[in-house]
Order: C-alpha cells, then structure tokens, then sequence
C-alpha cells in the first residue's frame, strides 16, 4: 500500500514537472542567457545587472528574406541599479535548435 502511494507521488511529481517544462516557450532559458550577455554587452561588468528568470513570448515574425518562414520573439526584463530595460530575442527553429537572429534592447524611461 505505501509503494503504491509512492509510485503516485513520484509519478505526479514527473507529470508535473513535464508539464511545467512544457508550458515554457522553446528557447526561453537561451533568451535570458543572452539578455544578461546583451546588457553587458552595452553596459560592461556590473555587479547590479539583474535579468528576469522568466520570458514572455509575443507574437511571431515573418522571415523578412523569406515570407514562409516565421521567427519566435521573447521578451525577457532586466535592470541596471534603477535602470529598467526590455530585451527582444529573436529565434528560428532550426529542428531542434534556437538559432538566434536578431536582438533589441530599450531603456524603459518617461522623458
């Protein structure tokens, strides 16, 4: 009786993290890997770049060379100090693989 209760916990448990790593867009763990790159990239070392753990995926974008294709877009927040920024990744799914095409970065500010 105990091992079975077991076996259905175990069981929900891996359900559950499937269908969490499922949700997440493809791609997404690479998008905040770069936004952390990208700032430093702009801004150098700084020991107050913070990158959201999360990415959003928006809305698909054709392949401007080729009308058939579409790319993936992810937005991932970071900020530097109080410094908010919006960070756009751009993939294409090459089978299994993001191939990352292009990438944007806007300061958040009311000027």
């Amino acid at each position: 009786m105990k091992n079975s209760f077991l076996a259905l916990v175990i069981l929900g448990l891996i359900a559950t993290s499937t269908t969490i790593n499922a949700s997440e867009p493809m791609c997404s763990q690479d998008a905040i890997i770069q936004a952390k790159k990208l700032l430093t990239f702009h801004f150098g070392e700084d020991d107050r770049i913070e990158i959201d753990s999360i990415s959003s995926e928006l809305p698909s974008v054709r392949n401007p060379a080729n009308k058939q294709q579409k790319f993936q877009v992810l937005e991932v927040g970071g900020q530097i100090y109080r410094t908010q920024y919006r960070m756009r990744f751009i993939y294409y799914h090459l089978e299994s693989s993001c191939l990352l095409m292009g990438q944007e970065i806007l300061q958040l500010a009311d000027i």
